[in-house]
């Protein structure tokens, strides 16, 4: 089994990811992508309120649910407490001790690999899978750049600046999410009434 391994704090979940998604596990021919929601962000902690873990997790399932490879990961939430990549990591080569592990991230996130929690962990379990978009500032692979001694492939990804921050702005000005998030996660958003009292 190859699996990806996507963690966010998906609020909301939008195309981007979606697309990012899709196009990892079509480069690696990986078998699934989890999209797997953080119960507590740690990165996150007070910077400002986010939305119930079960909220986002809902989003993410209606989301995901019909896209083939692609599925809602409740192991974070479930774990409760603050949710870092290496408790994930752990868990899942557990489960699937067969399975290879390939860890999504943006090219963005790269510079901060350094503060995350048991970072070797996280190192010795998985493949690091960096997501460049056209445009943005490319990571460097191999042994000179920020990821000597990381297993690391690149994947260049479809130029779509889209915003969690503006999205939720967007609910709050009653402006339109359409072709930014699923049509059913769209659902969920006005079934819960998120983020429409975030100002």
């Amino acid at each position: 089994m190859r699996i990806g391994v996507f963690g966010g704090t998906f609020d909301p979940i939008h195309v981007g990811h979606l697309v990012a998604a899709v196009n990892v596990r079509y480069a690696l021919a990986l078998d699934s992508v989890l999209l797997v929601v953080a119960n507590e962000p740690w990165q996150k902690v007070g910077e400002r309120a986010v939305t119930p873990a079960r909220d986002r997790l809902a989003l993410v399932e209606a989301a995901v649910d019909g896209v083939d490879g692609v599925e809602a990961s409740s192991l974070e939430v479930d774990r409760g407490g603050v949710s870092y990549t290496a408790d994930t990591v752990e868990q899942l080569v557990a489960a699937h001790q067969d399975a290879e592990l390939f860890l999504v991230v943006g090219a963005d996130v790269v510079g901060g690999l350094a503060s995350w929690e048991r970072l070797e962990t996280v190192r010795t379990a998985v493949t690091l899978v960096v997501v460049n978009r056209p445009g943005a500032p490319t990571v460097e692979l191999g042994e000179g750049g920020p990821l000597a001694g990381w297993r690391a492939v690149s994947i260049e990804m479809p130029a779509l600046e889209i915003s969690s921050t503006e999205l939720r702005e967007r609910v709050v000005d009653g402006r339109p999410l359409d072709f930014l998030v699923p049509d059913a996660a769209i659902r969920v958003i006005a079934e819960r009434g998120l983020y429409a009292q975030e100002r």
